[in-house]
């Protein structure tokens, strides 16, 4: 069988393919395949449905797994109205090749259903996750939500957002899991502001849409609504230069969870934009987070 590259390598991949709203969209056939020749694939397994549509997610995992293994779960971004899936898969490899089992999640875009949709699919899945920990081999005690952008905001709050929101409320069990540990890449973390506050982003009005009560939306699905004390480690990565979700996004986040002290790390890039990041700039990175899950998740 032909070894895959180290996780390395595939790092300084990424930093071609994770460029801001294009690369979700990007059609990467060949190193697909490339995974499923390595790994054990369940794709397109069926979570909830939603608006009349299935949604999906795919489980990778090592083919000689044979113990419960920690469990990545992947929210792609694009703004909450673009992406998909399917164009994230190097990103589950640095995890993968470190023994991991990995979930990509689908949820459903702002042309099927507005706010807080996407947010309540996470939700959804992350119960999926802990009803099928025994079919599929999910250590439960180690589960890690992480996203870019839309995606990374949609990581915080299923880490983040108590039972008491009642935002997964339509979502099939009764499970209630603890999420270990979040990996946010340069997630959104105070949707009001990207709504109709000073940095106003598109991308937000089109998922907020006009609905008469968006205000009270975006505030419920801001992850900066929801510090307190006893939240999962949190380590945050961001650009200082991100013209897409402004930089300031979190650093907020870093200094309330310092407040309620919250475990957590900001890995500033400097000059970063929305994602690309230079190769040496990315394996720091990637040495940060996965020193940062080793000393905090059991």
């Amino acid at each position: 069988m032909r070894k895959l590259p180290s996780i390395i390598a595939n790092v300084l991949f990424l930093c071609f393919i994770s460029n801001s709203l294009i690369a979700q969209q990007t059609d990467l056939p060949s190193w697909a395949a490339t995974v499923q020749n390595e790994f054990r694939v369940i794709p397109d397994i069926t979570y909830r449905q939603a608006n009349g549509v299935e949604l999906k997610i795919d489980v990778y995992q090592s083919r000689d797994q044979r113990e419960p293994a920690p469990t990545f779960i992947y929210y792609h971004g694009g703004g909450w109205v673009a992406g998909s899936k399917e164009a994230n898969v190097l990103r589950l490899i640095p995890y993968l090749e470190k023994g991991w089992t990995a979930v990509n999640v689908q949820y459903r875009l702002g042309n099927v259903s507005l706010a807080p949709a996407a947010v309540e699919d996470s939700l959804c899945a992350l119960r999926w996750v802990a009803r099928n920990a025994e079919q599929y081999g999910f250590d439960t005690a180690r589960l890690v939500v992480s996203g870019n952008s839309a995606g990374g905001h949609l990581a915080l709050t299923t880490g983040m957002i108590p039972p008491e929101a009642e935002l997964d409320r339509q979502c099939l069990g009764s499970e209630t899991p603890k999420v270990a540990a979040i990996v946010n890449w340069y997630g959104i973390t105070d949707v009001a502001d990207l709504l109709d506050g000073a940095n106003q982003k598109g991308y937000a009005v089109r998922w907020l849409g006009a609905q008469p009560n968006r205000n009270e939306i975006a505030d419920r699905v801001s992850p900066l609504n929801y510090i307190r004390e006893d939240l999962p480690p949190v380590i945050s990565i961001h650009g200082n230069a991100d013209p897409v979700v402004p930089y300031e996004h979190a650093v907020q986040l870093h200094q309330s969870l310092n407040r309620s002290e919250v475990v957590n790390e900001l890995i500033t890039v400097p000059n970063g934009l929305h994602g690309g990041f230079p190769a040496n700039e990315m394996i720091r990175i990637y040495d940060s987070i996965f020193s940062f899950l080793d000393s905090n998740i059991n």
